[in-house]
């Protein structure tokens, strides 16, 4: 595939605070990226670098082959951005507006009334055209916000935080309108929402303070920290008794256990890496006729995995070891990260 965006060591500094920092990854056509972290990880400003609205401190932002700094004119054409507060001027009608960032992009006269309607059909904005912006709705006004990011159709669509502040029927409608816009465009989304990033994007970044500590498919971070299994267990027997139990099954890394009212132990069981213990579980306590009420094992999601590298920098570190060796070929494939 092709690379359409390599960012190189890019740092950011605002004063002593580091905001980016040393930031490092590629952007490849045919996907819908999700750019994810914490308020606050340095998300947005990444974004304005890789648009030309912010300088670095360090490092480059490469569009194509084109440096984002020194060849801004060709880089800026490859890319429709949408910030998180969208650039609208509330006095002007949407039609006046379109036409106005028609020209600011340099789409030839004999072809903006034709891009302009294309664009205002894909985002279903044709029929509010002749009314003022201010008058909108805020899911109105996102999708005129959208249509500028469009317009002259771009190979690369930036969107940051393109759903904040939407009520659901708005969020789905722009979600829709991303996988449209995904079949001819590579979508880079910036969000904190987990629940967006994992039903519209098919690679995820996720960002923590200023840097890049996890880049892969949604699956493949899930089965990531799902190596470290949990299994949740009830048995009706006193929590001290189920402890003695479980001293005897080899491959537990941790146990957390609690007793109800009606004298039914539950808890949750932390395999260590690599480990299957349900089989020596279920044995081991069936012997001692201890029988267990469940034996399941916790599925992972993807807000698991974010709380993970996020908050824990040795899960971080441990990820960034792992894809290192991934990338010498010394793990089988993506998923063992």
């Amino acid at each position: 595939m092709e690379t359409l965006i390599e960012v190189k060591n890019l740092v950011k500094k605002y004063g002593n605070h580091l905001a980016v920092d040393h930031l490092n990854f590629t952007i490849e056509e045919g996907h819908i990226y999700g750019f994810l972290g914490p308020n606050g990880a340095g998300k947005s400003t990444t974004m304005n670098i890789m648009t030309g609205y912010l300088g670095a401190t360090e490092g480059e932002v490469l569009i194509n082959g084109h440096d984002i700094l020194k060849e801004p004119e060709e880089a800026k054409k490859q890319i429709g951005y949408l910030p998180e507060l969208p650039p609208l001027y509330m006095d002007m009608t949407v039609r006046e507006y379109m036409e106005f960032a028609a020209e600011l992009k340099k789409i030839p006269k004999e072809k903006r009334a034709e891009s302009i309607e294309d664009v205002e059909k894909l985002v279903k904005i044709k029929d509010v055209e002749k009314r003022l912006i201010k008058n909108l709705s805020k899911g109105y006004r996102q999708r005129v916000g959208l249509a500028q990011a469009v317009l002259g159709f771009p190979e690369i669509i930036i969107l940051d935080e393109p759903s904040v502040g939407l009520d659901p029927k708005q969020i789905i409608e722009i979600r829709e309108l991303i996988r449209k816009l995904a079949k001819k465009h590579t979508v880079i989304l910036s969000s904190h929402i987990l629940a967006e990033v994992r039903e519209v994007c098919d690679y995820i970044m996720i960002i923590s303070k200023g840097k890049l500590v996890a880049s892969d498919t949604p699956e493949n971070l899930e089965r990531y920290l799902g190596e470290s299994g949990l299994i949740e267990i009830e048995t009706r027997t006193e929590a001290s008794k189920v402890k003695e139990v479980l001293k005897n099954v080899p491959g537990i890394e941790k146990v957390s256990l609690k007793i109800d009212a009606s004298g039914i132990t539950s808890g949750q069981i932390r395999e260590k890496r690599g480990q299957d213990i349900r089989e020596e579980l279920f044995t081991t306590f069936a012997e001692k006729k201890m029988p267990l009420l469940k034996l399941n094992p916790v599925q992972v999601s993807l807000e698991d995995v974010f709380m993970e590298l996020t908050q824990s920098d040795k899960a971080a570190e441990e990820f960034a070891r792992k894809a290192k060796e991934a990338e010498k070929g010394e793990v089988s494939n993506a998923g063992d990260l």
